[in-house]
């Protein structure tokens, strides 16, 4: 058993509408996987265990995640496992195996062709079946709803939401990756008309397909594999009621509960603070309020990679904030990270990990 686990490498496909790929992803993880291959020395053979995240909802056919396998090869045989979430909850269950002792190095991706469906009609079927899906809120709609709530609760401003935006796209302009980047000034965002009241363009994550990997090994093989490994402090997910009336849309407790239970809140005055938070907040309100929720002071920086705003491949994009926290911390620019994913309607289900420069 290994009670240290380090993320080693991270990858992933620039997000934009691909007419080249194919809901099966494989066409984005080939060349990910080569590229992290490359960064870490490894080959296919050294991983122990893969598991990947993705939907069959949003890919339109049963089990599509065993044609992703094709990414991976059929030789050398593999332990492979799947989870029907963001990657960013693969991951999870890929660290848990090197905790085990289950294997030394493990692969977590995600993958998501959004463009291949209508994603807000798509998105509706998470909801409860019986009263809320029948009448076909679409992800933005409920996302309106919430901006408005905070809106008429005094918590935020359509001005607070398009800076958050305008900070975004400047962020991104640095992000090869990216979808939506560029210099625009807030009142400009505002001048645009709304796409469901409260909120315009800016305000929602664009639609696109992408791919994201993470690679994590544990102690006695991360320092081989990487010159700094960003070693995982902590890691937690916790789940708020999936109904929407059962439950304060301007509280996110799940957040709060995984961000304290992975020891980013609440931790001792001996621990070094967050420096850089990736926030997985498809909405520009969303992100305000998991500053407050993941207790996020000013001196944090937050989403300098644009976040999902910029770019958010359903599947891949929680998987790709815990991937971008880690490369600040293994490129130097960070001494402790944090990276955050979130599932489901209104921040229903949010994973908080903590990655630190320094092992535990």
């Amino acid at each position: 058993m290994s009670s240290e686990v380090a993320v080693v490498g991270f990858a992933q496909s620039p997000c934009r509408v691909r007419e080249d790929a194919t809901t099966s992803g494989v066409e984005m993880l080939v060349p990910i996987f080569a590229e992290v291959f490359r960064a870490c020395g490894l080959t296919k053979s050294d991983i122990g265990f893969w598991c990947s995240g993705s939907s069959d909802y949003l890919a339109g056919r049963a089990f599509s995640f065993v044609s992703a396998v094709d990414a991976i090869g059929a030789v050398p045989p593999t332990m492979e496992s799947h989870v029907e979430m963001d990657g960013a909850w693969a991951l999870y269950e890929a660290w848990a195996k090197i905790l085990t002792g289950e294997a030394e190095i493990a692969l977590a991706y995600g993958f998501g062709k959004s463009s291949g469906a209508e994603l807000r009609r798509v998105l509706a079927l998470q909801l409860d079946p019986y009263l809320l899906a029948p009448l076909w809120p679409d992800s933005v709609s409920v996302a309106a709803l919430q901006a408005r709530l905070g809106l008429e609760a005094g918590r935020w401003t359509e001005k607070d939401m398009a800076e958050v935006a305008a900070r975004s796209r400047a962020a991104a302009m640095s992000n090869p990756g990216a979808q939506v980047s560029g210099s625009v000034a807030a009142s400009e965002l505002l001048a645009r008309p709304y796409v469901a009241e409260p909120l315009r363009a800016h305000d929602c994550a664009p639609v696109g397909d992408g791919a994201a990997v993470v690679i994590i090994a544990s102690a006695a093989r991360a320092r081989e594999l990487c010159e700094r490994p960003a070693w995982i402090s902590g890691f937690a997910h916790q789940v708020d009621s999936g109904s929407l009336g059962a439950r304060d849309l301007l509280a996110v407790p799940s957040a709060a509960g995984a961000a304290r239970a992975a020891g980013a809140v609440g931790a001792s005055v001996e621990v070094a603070p967050i420096e850089v938070a990736e926030l997985h907040a498809p909405f520009s309100h969303q992100e305000l309020l998991l500053r407050e929720a993941l207790g996020l002071g000013d001196g944090v920086a937050v989403n300098p990679s644009g976040g999902a705003l910029c770019g958010n491949p359903m599947f891949a994009a929680g998987l790709a904030r815990i991937g971008m926290a880690a490369r600040a911390v293994m490129s130097g620019r960070a001494g402790r990270a944090l990276g955050h994913a979130t599932s489901g309607p209104a921040l229903q289900q949010n994973l908080v990990c903590v990655l630190s420069g320094e092992a535990s």
